[in-house]
Parts: C-alpha cells; structure tokens; sequence
C-alpha cells in the first residue's frame, strides 16, 4: 500500500481507504473480518458517514487493541433518530450524535470530524457561521477531533468552504463524468442521464479550480463515488457510454490534485482486496487515456489529464507535472509558495522546451503542449 500525506493536516492515508458502505448490516464478526483486511492490506482510512448505531457499536468492538492503526473520519450532523439516518443541523443533536459516536467507536477522539453533506452555498454560510463550526472549533480545540472536514458534492460549496481556511479536509464526489457537469445543489443530478444526453467537452472550470484550489492551500481531498455508485463500471450504465475498469477509476482519481484518498466502497473483503490490488497493477492496467478518448458521450479534447503520454521529452521535462504546477499557478491567480518550491526542484524546466512537438503527437487529448510549457516559462520564470 502507498500513503499520501493530506494536505497540511501531516495524516499520512492509504492511497485506498475504507467507505462505511460495506459495514452497514454487518454482524460484529463481519466487520472484525473486514478491519482484519483492512490491517493486513494496509488500508488505514476509513470514512463513516452512517449514523447507524449498531455499524459503530460493532466497528469499535472490532477497533480494540488497534484503534491507534486506522485514521477516523467521523462525521458531525450524522445523526441516528426514530431508527433511521438524518442530516441536521440542530446543534443539540449533533453534539448528542458526536458525543454517542464516540462512546460506540470506544475512543476519545477522531483524526478527521467531518463537517457532513454540504451541498449549497446557503447551508456553508450557516455553518460557518453557526453553532456547528463553532461546535467543530471546540471540539478540535480540546482534541476531540484532529482536523475539520466538510464533505460536498457542489464545488460552488466546496470551494467556499476551503477558501474559508476552516476546512483541513474535504471529502468530494470525484470521477470522470461528474467532473464535467457544472455546480448544482442537487446532488441527483449527478446521476441524472437527462444532464449526459448533449455531448459533454471538458472538465467543469469550477471542479478543476477545486482541485487546485485544495492542492495550492494544502487541503487534502479525500474521494467519494469514484465508481459513480458502479455505473462507471458498466458499459450499460455509464453516462460516458462505455465502461472503465476498477483500477482506471481509482487512478483518475487519484491524480486530481489534492487527493489524498479513495474510499471504497467495497460491500465485501473480496471487493477491498480488489481495489487494494490496484497497488499492484500493471501501469497499463491503470492507463485510462485511451478509454477516455474513445467515450462516445464525452470529449477531454484539449484538457491535461496528467496521464504521461506526452513522455518522454527528449529534453526530459516531467511535462505532466510542469502542466500540473501551471494550472495551480493560474487557478490561484499567483504562484503559491509551495508551486514555486515543487517546480524549482524539478530537473528539467519549462523553458528548456525546444518545441519539437513530440509530445503533442503522442497526447491523445490534443492538448497544446508547447504553448504551455511557454506559458510555464514566463509565469516561473525559467
């Protein structure tokens, strides 16, 4: 297994983490066998959006002796009322839910308290200005929580939330096909085959100044529906039109900037193991460039999709990487201490571009590799 570190909160996360999915309606020896997994795979993160009161009971009971091996990412204004799951916002249940999840988890505290499904730019503004991020505040004050998390699938809401400089981690909606469709505060209309009948061209502006945005402030991303729920992985069902594999879906992913994290949402041990394998993968069973050319339904024409296939450079810029650090450059309207500090150690520098254009014949997104490296060599001025 590979670690990331998140961002500037120093938790160094498994590359593939754990979704809640797979626990709930799982008996106590259930899920002991899946955390058993889990230590033996190295997956040390795992999300846990449900409030269901037997799923954490059973996750603590199957936790002891080892609770100091997994990073927690609980969430806040989950909360278990009348035998069914609710998101709230009422500061008296939410701190009884965290005050309970923390009693049936059998710890003291959690790495990440997620701040949970903020979906519109009305909701964050009440929160960040509330009970609940005062209540988060404290509790990460007395160390109850390590760092403040927000999960959304709006990037309207997303990026409020992480130029706010509250939000440590951000847990997001990331793949392929919804990366293209713009900010909505239904989160349904991610899945809603009406929004994929037009052709779609490109990543959505907002998404990809997210990513970058997160990257540049050192927000570390941790990645929900990465599968799309499954649709992605079967042909029938994909709003692209064609199926991707496990492994593609995992390596889009993770190569958007800021990702720290893939939660998983295995049903099965046999499911984790399968993405966990994704560590041992061929790189051209995790290559989805080809795939995502050949999308009946959906163009990247023209967008770095950081995929390497404008390698090698005769000069031996790492284009990928000078292209990435550009986009964060322009998506910060400034070069961010960190952008410069990660170019300047790079070998080989934009402006040692001879414009031969290699790499634009093998790209298989036409993107316009030279002007780039042109543009990288004004901005960072080498």
């Amino acid at each position: 297994m590979k670690y990331r570190i998140a961002g500037r909160t120093g938790l160094k996360m498994s590359e593939i983490g754990m979704g809640c999915e797979g626990f709930v309606g799982k008996s106590q020896e259930e899920i002991k066998a899946f955390v058993d997994a889990m230590e033996e795979l190295g997956v040390n993160c795992v999300d846990l959006y449900t409030s269901d009161p037997e799923v954490r009971s059973n996750l603590g009971a199957a936790l002891r002796g080892r609770r100091d091996k997994f990073i927690l990412q609980a969430h806040l204004c989950s909360v278990w009322k009348d035998g069914q799951y609710k998101r709230t916002r009422e500061i008296s249940e939410v701190k009884e839910g965290f005050a309970d999840q923390l009693s049936r988890l059998e710890t003291d505290h959690v790495e990440i308290g997620m701040i949970h499904y903020v979906d519109s730019l009305e909701d964050w503004e009440g929160i960040c200005s509330g009970d609940v991020m005062r209540y988060a505040l404290e509790l990460k004050k007395e160390g109850k929580i390590g760092c403040i998390g927000m999960s959304s699938h709006n990037p309207e809401a997303a990026l409020a939330a992480v130029n706010s400089g509250l939000v440590d981690v951000l847990m997001f909606s990331v793949n392929p096909c919804y990366d293209l469709l713009p900010a909505n505060e239904d989160v349904e209309s991610l899945w809603d085959e009406k929004n994929y009948e037009k052709p779609l061209v490109n990543m959505d502006p907002q998404r990809q100044a997210l990513y970058e945005t997160c990257q540049g402030l050192g927000v570390g991303i941790t990645v929900m529906k990465a599968f799309g729920g499954g649709d992605l992985l079967k042909g029938e069902l994909s709003p692209a039109g064609k199926a991707l594999t496990l492994y593609q879906c995992i390596h889009y992913a993770l190569t958007r900037p800021g990702v720290a994290s893939v939660m998983s949402g295995a049903r099965t041990v046999p499911e984790l193991k399968a993405c966990a394998a994704y560590e041992e993968a061929q790189e051209s069973e995790k290559d989805f460039a080809a795939a995502f050319a050949a999308f009946p339904k959906i163009s990247w024409e023209g967008h770095c999709m950081y995929c390497g296939h404008c390698a090698p450079c005769p000069k031996g810029i790492d284009v990928a990487s000078v292209t990435k650090f550009l986009n964060l450059a322009v998506a910060q309207k400034e070069i961010p201490e960190t952008v410069r500090e990660h170019y300047g150690i790079l070998k080989h520098k934009a402006g040692e571009c001879v414009a031969c254009g290699a790499c634009e014949k093998r790209c298989p997104f036409k993107v316009p590799v030279t002007e780039n490296m042109k543009r990288a060599a004004e901005m960072f001025g080498m």
